[in-house]
């Protein structure tokens, strides 16, 4: 899809949310702030750039920021792993670093531009390094969550014809057991202090490689990352991002979400593999000048999160609504956080009690952000904002975002329907580019002048949208998308399985949470149940990634079915829901 965005339209986007000046009384930086000048584009008065790299055109600007002494003296990057270890670097030092690495990927792995690349790993620093090495070499980055099965990178490993992989020596050893079915990965990088048979260590390498590395030139357009997101049917799709669509469009988009400064502190608690991490931890903060705070984080725990909130001054936090439902189950009065100040929700709506709960006890709103991996953030209760419980706040600058009926009109306020955004004539820059090697997906996320996310909802006279459910099948739980066939493929290797239906059911922790009806073959009609249904998840947990595993099992004679033989998810999930 080609990238089009026109003058006049710059100019109607900018009437739409006037340049906010200030922070908290206090004029903000505009001569010497990278975000600051590329104002006559947000204007209109200036074309979009033919050519960008956040590399070269945001980081390393930064970084002469701060070596003329205009930036405050914080860090642009936090780390520590809960252990004593930590890890603070300039923007100088992680251009420094990051060159290093992109070394490593061209000189000894003989990546080029437009080659790919498959990331799993933690929340280490290395990620981050991968994530600006990539940039600077023209590599495309596929990042992937740690909990990852060997099937699940198999899959990804032969549908994105990924050259080289980069994993830690947890699941070095999944990699290799599907390694020769990969034709196209020629180099394995491994994150460790140890050593594995065929496999390059990727610390050594970079700590030996020189820093003079000249950024490669890229294309608004051009490639930057594949985000393999899950479906209803099939196996997940592979969404991909440009250097427009992620590095430039914060730049363009006003300070609609995030709304930082140099001086500020953010952490958010995504997982590695998720959109939302390279939104929340690499490109809105970076374009900002601000420092990206992270926890390694093995668990998300209520504690850990709470005593880091207290013990660091972390301005801003991100998270899914799991988070903050853990967080409110405990006695927040024994806490004082250092400096937290704005706090932000996406991934799946978040209770209104929660937020209540979570006002009354720390003075703090939690300002709500939707989106999906094929859009970022399209809607958002921005700073300042009337919030209203159960909103998602309002479409953001860039997007015209509207509920649409099956034919593509626009809804009434206050109608429910499908929440779109407006895609032609003028394709909006944050959306993602394609479908890899799926014209089919691709062209039905469009309808009409739309492309269509999938989900219900409303609008109100104000503006203001509520998400209502998924449109499909989709399964959101603690911010993670399942889809349903991942799940029923994995029970149905199972031999008690005879047939199965996997929907999304209602819990007051996670929001909701994967549920499998299941149909028993008949040698194990007499088993017990209680014990086949441990059997059962363990399974799905070794199968595929352990967060699809179904917390719920019913056992059923019959699943309900349309006339074509098709299983009524819905009938099931209303069920669950209690729509019947």
């Amino acid at each position: 899809m080609k990238l089009l965005f026109k003058l006049q339209t710059l100019k109607s986007l900018w009437t739409l949310k006037p340049p906010n000046r200030t922070f908290h009384g206090q004029p903000r930086l505009l001569a010497c702030d990278v975000y600051s000048q590329y104002e006559s584009v947000r204007r209109g008065e200036q074309e979009i750039p033919k050519y960008f790299n956040f590399a070269s055109d945001v980081l390393d600007k930064w970084s002469e920021i701060e070596k003329a002494g205009k930036r405050p003296s914080n860090p642009a990057f936090w780390w520590i792993n809960g252990k004593g270890e930590e890890v603070k670097w300039s923007f100088e030092e992680l251009g420094f670093l990051s060159r290093k690495v992109a070394n490593v990927l061209t000189k000894v792995c003989g990546l080029q531009k437009g080659d790919r690349i498959v990331v799993i790993l933690p929340r280490v620093p290395e990620w981050w390094l991968v994530n600006v090495a990539c940039m600077r070499a023209g590599i495309v980055l596929i990042p992937g969550i740690s909990q990852l099965s060997a099937k699940d990178i198999l899959y990804r490993l032969q549908a994105s014809k990924a050259t080289c992989i980069i994993t830690d020596d947890t699941l070095a050893p999944a990699v290799d057991s599907v390694a020769s079915e990969c034709q196209f990965l020629k180099t394995k990088l491994m994150v460790s202090k140890g050593s594995r048979e065929g496999w390059l260590n990727f610390t050594d390498l970079y700590k030996n490689q020189s820093a003079d590395h000249s950024c490669i030139k890229t294309r608004i357009q051009d490639s930057m990352s594949i985000f393999f997101t899950s479906g209803t049917t099939g196996s997940p799709k592979m969404t991909e991002h440009s250097q427009g669509s992620l590095g430039f469009r914060p730049l363009l988009s006003e300070r609609y979400w995030l709304d930082l400064t140099p001086s500020d502190v953010i952490w958010s608690t995504a997982d590695t593999g998720w959109i939302l991490a390279s939104l929340a931890s690499v490109f809105d903060p970076w374009v900002f000048g601000s420092c990206i705070f992270i926890h390694k984080l093995p668990q998300i725990e209520s504690a850990t999160i709470l005593n880091t909130l207290c013990r660091f001054p972390i301005d801003a936090l991100v998270g899914a609504p799991t988070l903050f439902r853990m967080l409110v189950q405990n006695d927040l009065s024994k806490y004082k956080f250092m400096n937290l100040k704005h706090c932000m929700s996406g991934g799946e709506p978040l209770n209104p009690e929660v937020m209540e709960q979570w006002k009354s006890e720390t003075g703090l709103d939690i300002h709500e952000v939707y989106g999906q991996t094929e859009t970022g953030i399209i809607c958002s209760v921005f700073k300042g904002m009337k919030i209203k419980p159960g909103s998602m706040g309002k479409a953001a600058p860039l997007y015209d975002v509207q509920i649409v009926d099956k034919n593509a009109n626009v809804l009434l306020p206050g109608q429910q329907g499908e929440i779109a955004v407006r895609s032609k004539p003028i394709r909006p820059l944050g959306l993602f580019s394609e479908y890899v090697d799926n014209p089919k997906k691709t062209a039905e996320s469009e309808r009409g002048d739309f492309y269509v996310t999938g989900d219900r909802g409303t609008m109100d006279e104000d503006g203001y949208f509520q998400f209502i459910g998924r449109d499909d099948d989709i399964i959101i739980s603690s911010g993670y998308r399942i889809g349903p066939f991942e799940v029923e493929s994995a029970l149905i290797e199972h031999p008690a399985v005879a047939e199965t239906a996997v929907v999304s059911s209602p819990d007051a922790l996670r929001g909701e949470v994967v549920k499998a009806f299941v149909v028993l073959s008949p040698t194990f009609s007499s088993t017990d149940l209680e014990s086949l249904t441990c059997d059962l998840q363990e399974h799905v947990k070794k199968t595929t990634a352990p967060y699809k595993y179904p917390r719920k099992v019913e056992f059923v004679q019959e699943l309900p079915k349309t006339v074509t033989g098709k299983i009524k998810r819905n009938e099931l999930r209303n069920k669950e829901w209690g729509r019947m």
